[in-house]
């Protein structure tokens, strides 16, 4: 099975809601960080993939889509990997996601760096690689540069991937930018619509897992 859709933003632009809206359209598995927390052992193919190694086949077996991080931190190798692929461009204001990024998941990882847990440490060292280190230079606080950052990965993936196969989403306008652009019908179910900030904070301090 190959990936069919890719999602090209950051987390918190309203990917679980994302991912649960591509199931439901028929994109069944999607691949999201709440993967990650049901298959640990993703965690070191993750950090292979980041390291060079192409262990796409294995790590997205019997999904047709992947959103979220630490995908979205791949998917301009992702899009040639999978070159009849969509790509998906959750759009969501710069400032708003930070604040949300910010007051989430970047806090959740600091706080959960040391964890007794080891599994759990282990992924947040996963990530602190890959998105702390690798996409945002190891400054989560430094509000200018995060933004800039997150603004430029619009404006590379607006520029790098070709317009038939780019879907830009706001999801806050429901299904018809996605549905429109995957060439689906309109499901008759409201637009999922999940996971916003108190419900992360939840997750992470009940159950260390920020998409189940």
């Amino acid at each position: 099975m190959s990936l069919k859709v890719i999602g090209a933003n950051f987390g918190r632009t309203a990917t679980m809601s994302l991912k649960q809206g591509l199931e439901i359209l028929g994109f069944e598995k999607c691949y999201h960080m709440s993967e990650v927390v049901v298959h640990p052992e993703h965690t070191d193919l993750w950090l292979d993939a980041w390291r060079g190694m192409d262990i796409w086949k294995t790590l997205f077996a019997g999904y047709q889509a992947a959103v979220d991080w630490p995908a979205a931190a791949f998917w301009p190798k992702l899009m040639h990997f999978y070159p009849e692929a969509k790509i998906v461009l959750s759009i969501r204001d710069a400032e708003e996601w930070y604040e949300s990024a910010r007051n989430t998941i970047f806090q959740s990882m600091d706080n959960n760096l040391l964890a007794k847990d080891e599994v759990l440490r282990t992924r947040i060292e996963m990530l602190k690689e890959i998105i702390v280190d690798g996409t945002f230079d190891g400054n989560l606080l430094d509000k200018d540069k995060c933004i800039k950052i997150y603004k430029d990965n619009i404006e590379r993936c607006r520029s790098e991937v070709p317009s038939d196969r780019l879907i830009e989403f706001n999801t806050s306008l429901g299904w018809e930018q996605l549905c429109r652009g995957l060439d689906c019908k309109i499901p008759q179910k409201p637009y999922p619509h999940v996971n916003k900030a108190a419900e992360f904070a939840h997750r992470w301090r009940d159950q260390k897992d920020p998409g189940k």
